[in-house]
């Protein structure tokens, strides 16, 4: 299945190389079916996968996951897929399905099998996924049931129709006859492949593995082309952020076409960790049940981890919240200390010998009190992770100051890490020896981070604010059937636009600051990066989501999502009789009033006073808060930002275009008051 394999030439500092050598070691293959036969080898009946909602649940061991990829391959295969020819791009298959167990094997059977595949939620608007289809110039489609199919083909031209060698719905549903399409399930292909021969691919780094398409909010989506070297550099160098140990559990929340959650997923199978699906309605109840090593995820499942635990507190008495109070402030400032005797304090990056002398004094003056409160408080909190976990990894976005500390204040490990679809996706990330709050981390091997003023591309020195540009094994090889966007995005020299904003310390930590597309000009010709002041504002306990504007206003604006159960406790503390519900479902079901609407009530003077209090005191506590910063106008949501409605991807990033589209007249009014 592979060519002669080289092993790449990464440079390791001596900390990464330790790490990496502890592991299974995949440096030398071509592509990533291969790893199946040596995970089987290595881990042949541990789970490797696990999926408890299912009923009866099911568990399949390495061994089992090999045979049926192998058998979904052989099976693609007596389908009409062939191998490409050498110099050719692969055949490719559209696979529009969310997390399962069936995921993984139809993806890994593709490739087993010399496929590329085309990916995408099967919740996606049916006529995105009809445009990747004919984009991709799929010969297959793999959905992830019955009515996905009933939804998406009558939409498909006959020019696609005719492409398509087979239909397939990854449930075990009697499939509905097409009249010019054969159609099958999941166990038919499987046993279509146990009575035929697989004949191995030739594959090499630089044959295409995948097209994962962009979401499209401001377009067409783009099909970003990844390689099997692109992600097997995932693979071979993931090991320098986490260490996982045969037998781990990992727990799988995050859309498994995504790049972030898939790349990790392929490197901790790689390794022998078993993977279970959950969801976020099971995230919780999982997390106890399972108590798993591992999990990645996107800042906003961190936070909702947050305020549950913060809710839990709200709920105890009084003086037991004082006590708990005390100890988080007292804590705060012994990880603050910490933080600057360790050197890995970005407000003070560069401390002098005095300052880490001082603060090396005031960690071992607190610690006493910390351990105290980590006896008494924050072992609860991780008891309610399962008490397990060695480290969790947020990706996908910036993550707020506050959560920062709190992850920090409570002992449970949490690495950022950076990345976009285009770099498959990882680019840097924190380590367990360097773990500077605030920022993403070092470079993983191999890739080169470079920053550059927006306007003429020259390279600027550690400390100073501009584009970030990246160049790697792991950047795409460019977008599908779109060379002005690939362009656009890749330099001759094969640098990539990352689009995002940033520095690079001294020491090389890559500290985000903003994308370049969300920047805010107001009208006086200030910008203002919207996601650093959403994380301070969101440390207030009624606000739950919140996105700023303010394009060539005078001012910021802001659309605020609140959050409605401790808006109702507050509300009745107050004695105002507004009649608040505490959950959304319940907001949409009536209006408090034939006069009066949910919408106006949220947005009346006594909500209106205390959001006031709450935007301004956690704007001006910020230590870098300029004059420019005040939100003058805000408005009140009557529904949250939700993927149900189109406003949130399946990351749980706002759309903002979407956004400021939807709510366009709220917001013109809003200024214009």
């Amino acid at each position: 299945m592979n060519s002669t394999p080289t092993a790449p030439p990464w440079t390791l500092n001596d900390r990464d190389r330790a790490y990496l050598t502890r592991l299974v070691d995949y440096s030398t293959l071509q592509s990533l079916p291969e790893i199946w036969p040596i995970a089987a080898q290595h881990f042949t009946n541990l789970t490797a996968l696990h999926t408890p909602s299912l009923k009866p649940e099911v568990k399949l061991t390495y061994g089992q996951l090999h045979q049926q990829i192998n058998s979904f391959a052989a099976g693609l295969q007596s389908l009409g897929i062939e191998p490409a020819l050498e110099g050719e791009l692969p055949p490719c298959v559209a696979l529009f399905a969310d997390n399962s167990y069936r995921w993984f094997i139809a993806d890994q059977g593709m490739m087993t099998a010399g496929a590329a595949n085309a990916v995408r939620s099967h919740q996606a608007d049916p006529q995105e996924l009809r445009y990747i289809l004919s984009h991709s110039q799929s010969q297959g489609l793999v959905v992830e049931n019955q009515a996905t199919l009933d939804r998406l083909l009558p939409l498909v031209d006959a020019d696609d129709r005719a492409r398509l060698k087979f239909l397939m719905i990854l449930t075990d549903e009697v499939p509905q006859p097409i009249a010019d399409i054969p159609t099958y399930n999941f166990s038919q292909v499987l046993a279509r492949g146990s009575h035929h021969s697989l004949q191995p691919p030739t594959l090499r780094r630089d044959t295409l593995a995948t097209l994962i398409y962009t979401s499209g909010t401001t377009g067409q989506p783009k099909g970003v082309m990844l390689s099997h070297g692109n992600l097997l550099h995932q693979v071979c160098t993931a090991g320098t952020i986490v260490q996982p140990q045969v037998g781990d559990v990992a727990l799988s929340i995050l859309p498994t076409w995504h790049s972030y959650e898939r790349s990790v997923e392929y490197f901790l199978l790689s390794q022998g960790c078993t993977q279970i699906y959950t969801s976020i309605r099971n995230v919780k109840k999982d997390l106890k049940a399972y108590a798993p090593q591992y999990m990645v995820s996107v800042p906003r499942i961190w936070e909702s981890v947050y305020e549950g635990v913060q809710q839990q507190f709200q709920s105890q008495p009084s003086r037991k919240r004082q006590l708990i109070d005390f100890f988080f402030r007292v804590s705060g400032s012994y990880t603050q200390a910490k933080r600057t005797w360790q050197g890995q304090n970005l407000e003070q990056w560069q401390p002098n010998p005095w300052t880490q002398i001082q603060a090396g004094l005031k960690t071992l003056a607190l610690a006493p009190l910390h351990l105290l409160g980590d006896r008494l408080v924050y072992q609860q909190v991780r008891a309610a992770t399962g008490g397990s976990l060695k480290q969790v990894i947020s990706g996908g976005g910036s993550l707020a100051p506050h959560l920062e500390q709190f992850y920090e204040i409570v002992g449970i490990e949490l690495l950022v890490g950076y990345g976009l679809t285009e770099t498959a996706p990882i680019l840097s990330a924190r380590r367990v020896w360097r773990n500077v709050r605030g920022s993403a981390g070092l470079g993983v091997p191999g890739t080169e981070l470079r920053v550059v003023d927006p306007d003429s591309r020259q390279p600027l020195p550690p400390g100073q604010r501009g584009l970030v540009l990246a160049r790697g094994p792991q950047v795409m090889q460019g977008y599908f059937r779109n060379p002005e966007a690939t362009a656009k995005a890749l330099d001759p020299e094969g640098w990539f636009d990352t689009g995002d904003l940033g520095f690079i310390t001294v020491q090389g930590d890559v500290v985000l600051t903003g994308r370049a597309k969300d920047t805010i000009v107001l009208s006086n010709g200030e910008n203002i990066e919207p996601q650093p002041l959403e994380d301070a504002c969101l440390r207030s306990p009624y606000i739950d989501q919140i996105m700023l504007v303010g394009q060539d206003q005078k001012s910021l604006g802001a659309l605020i999502v609140p959050n409605l159960p401790n808006l109702r406790a507050w509300a009745e503390a107050q004695n105002l009789g507004l009649g608040l519900p505490d959950r959304w479902e319940d907001l949409e079901a009536a209006p408090p009033s034939d006069a009066l609407s949910w919408d106006d009530l949220l947005n009346g003077e006594a909500i209106a006073q205390l959001l006031r209090q709450e935007l301004n005191r956690e704007v001006r506590d910020r230590p870098s808060y300029r004059p420019d910063d005040r939100i003058t106008v805000f408005r009140v949501l009557s529904a949250p930002f939700s993927m149900d409605n189109g406003l949130l991807t399946q990351t749980l990033k706002i759309r903002r275009p979407l956004v400021a589209e939807r709510y366009g007249a709220a917001i013109e009014q809003m200024f214009a008051k």
